[in-house]
This record gives C-alpha cells, sequence and structure tokens, in this order.
C-alpha cells in the first residue's frame, strides 16, 4: 500500500470526546479549487479507515466518519457541508465502558465517488457521535491508490 503524508487526514488521531454530534478530524487537504475531480476511472483513490486505538464509550452509542468537503479550511459541522460518503453506525460501547472497536480493525476502504456531490476546495474527515460520547481511541485516515487487499482466513481456508 502506497501512503503519502499529504494525502493523511488522521495518523492515530484521537477521537473527539464531547457529546453527541459532528466534529472535525486532523488534517484538511486543499483542492486549489472547487470541482476539482480527485477520483478518476482507471485511476482511482480509496479512503482507508482504520482503528488505531481502541475506541470506547461510558455507556451505548455510536461513531459514524464520513468524507466531507467545504470552501472553508475548516470544515462545517452543521450540514452545510459536501458529504462525499459515509460509513455505517459503528456500535461504540455497551454500557460497561469496554472497547467495542479493537485497535487494528479496518472500519472501511472506499472508493472515492468520482460522480455525485461536487467536491468543494477543501476535503476532511469527520466523526459523528450518536447518543453517546466517545471516552477513548484514535483513528487513521488517509488517501491511498493502492488498498492492502491481503486477508487471512480461519483455518478451514489455510492451506
Amino acid at each position: 500500500m502506497i501512503l503519502d503524508e499529504r494525502t493523511e487526514f488522521c495518523d492515530a488521531q484521537s477521537l473527539n470526546t464531547g457529546a453527541a454530534g459532528t466534529y472535525n478530524l486532523g488534517d484538511q487537504i486543499d483542492l486549489g479549487v472547487a470541482g476539482r475531480g480527485i477520483g478518476q476511472p482507471g485511476d482511482q483513490l480509496y479512503l482507508v479507515l482504520q482503528v488505531a486505538t481502541g475506541i470506547t464509550a461510558g455507556s451505548a452509542g455510536t461513531v459514524q466518519f464520513q468524507l466531507s468537503s467545504d470552501d472553508s479550511g475548516t470544515l462545517a459541522t452543521n450540514g452545510t457541508q459536501s458529504i462525499h460518503m459515509q460509513t455505517r453506525a459503528f456500535t461504540t460501547g455497551t454500557g460497561t465502558g469496554t472497547t467495542t472497536l479493537k485497535a487494528g480493525t479496518v472500519l472501511g476502504v472506499f472508493a472515492l465517488p468520482i460522480e455525485g456531490v461536487t467536491y468543494e476546495r477543501y476535503l476532511g474527515v469527520q466523526q459523528v457521535t450518536g447518543t453517546a460520547a466517545i471516552t477513548a481511541g484514535a483513528i487513521d485516515a488517509f488517501l491511498t491508490p493502492t488498498p492492502a487487499a491481503w486477508k487471512s482466513y480461519d483455518a478451514p481456508f489455510q492451506l
């Protein structure tokens, strides 16, 4: 997998521990101009999201991550930003404060949308906390043209 520091949003970035809401994480990428195509057929880019430090919450809640763009270097969190993709809602707590998303968990590898919502000038990753605040956790988030494709399988499938 190829990783470029300039296309990295988060490197073990601590999650926001505030109440339910939307929060900007890590760095934003300045695309230079609005409307720039950043994923082309045959030259696809992928967003990789993975857990760097186990994610916990004191009570049952959810967390989602979204790739967003805006015309300001500080992306809006009030719904006026352009949302290009969003993960499913991951459960963050069971009411016991235990780690429900362990370090090393890949939350997703997503091909950047080529069509649809037009990219604004600044691109970033946002955390959407639902119901209960996160108490700990960190993620890695970056763009790459070559996501890891290797996967291990349980014993019946090993040679």
